[in-house]
């Protein structure tokens, strides 16, 4: 069975949209461009990984959606709008690379900081904090402090606070890449069933192939830098996936189709 979201036609309300977009950075050292002629259209509901080898603009894709940074050329909307207002409107979550936890807070207040900013009251945040802890595998760790936790329970925490007020877009930058596999393979399956709970929009960096694969429904892959979109593959795998679909034919085709696009985003590299 295929996504029955594509069959009711879930995907069909651009979330983000990129026509021509190009960011060039200013250094002392001359004209750095990271993305070039990136055009790419993001719809509701959607599970889009992003991959591509170090330094080919993924990050610095996610911090644009995030208005983080700034284009230089071309343009770039989030729900038809300018990426500053969305990100007055918290129109979205961000999950960084690294964990960015107050450490005179517990993990408990860290992960209810959003929901105090948005006048949350507090039953409402208390059953948040305990959901979205519970999901990343941190309950028992509530009054603890960041310093008190490893690398990777920080960064647990961290997704848990970008979980916690339901924004209807995600942003994760390589947010389980720090983690131990079968952690990481816990928070996929687990972000999988709440993507397909609560029909959020979730741009995703990775590194990753399998990981890519077995979350998205479509992998954008780019190339070396300047970031461009080389390949958008659309996945057809079943709504359900076990872990061990990572294991099919259907699965092992999409993969390879992803390690050919980023074969030949080399080879584009390499040609000029």
């Amino acid at each position: 069975m295929v996504f029955d979201a594509f069959e009711q036609g879930r995907f069909m309300t651009p979330v983000v949209s990129a026509q021509n977009l190009g960011l060039t950075f200013k250094t002392n050292d001359g004209d750095v461009v990271a993305l070039s002629d990136v055009n790419l259209t993001i719809n509701k509901g959607e599970f889009v990984s992003f991959i591509g080898p170090s330094g080919c603009g993924k990050t610095t894709f996610l911090r644009t959606i995030a208005d983080l940074e700034r284009p230089t050329s071309g343009k770039l909307t989030i729900n038809g709008q300018t990426p500053e207002v969305a990100r007055k409107a918290r129109a979205y979550g961000y999950v960084f690379q690294a964990p960015a936890l107050y450490p005179w807070r517990t993990i408990e207040k860290n992960v209810a900081l959003p929901l105090e900013i948005m006048g949350y009251g507090a039953g409402q945040q208390a059953e948040r904090v305990r959901r979205t802890m519970d999901l990343v595998n941190l309950s028992g760790f509530e009054k603890k402090y960041p310093w008190q936790l490893s690398g990777g329970m920080q960064q647990r925490a961290s997704i848990a606070r970008a979980l916690s007020f339901d924004a209807d877009l995600l942003l994760m930058d390589e947010p389980f890449g720090a983690l131990d596999e079968i952690v990481r393979d816990h928070l996929n399956s687990e972000l999988l069933k709440l993507w397909d709970r609560t029909q959020k929009t979730i741009c995703f960096v990775t590194h990753s192939i399998p990981e890519a694969v077995y979350l998205s429904t479509k992998i954008v892959v780019m190339s070396p830098r300047p970031g461009r979109v080389t390949d958008v593959i659309e996945s057809d795998l079943p709504k359900e996936r076990p872990l061990d679909i990572r294991e099919t034919p259907e699965f092992l085709t999409i993969a390879a189709r992803v390690r050919d696009g980023l074969r030949a985003g080399h080879s584009y590299e390499e040609a000029v």
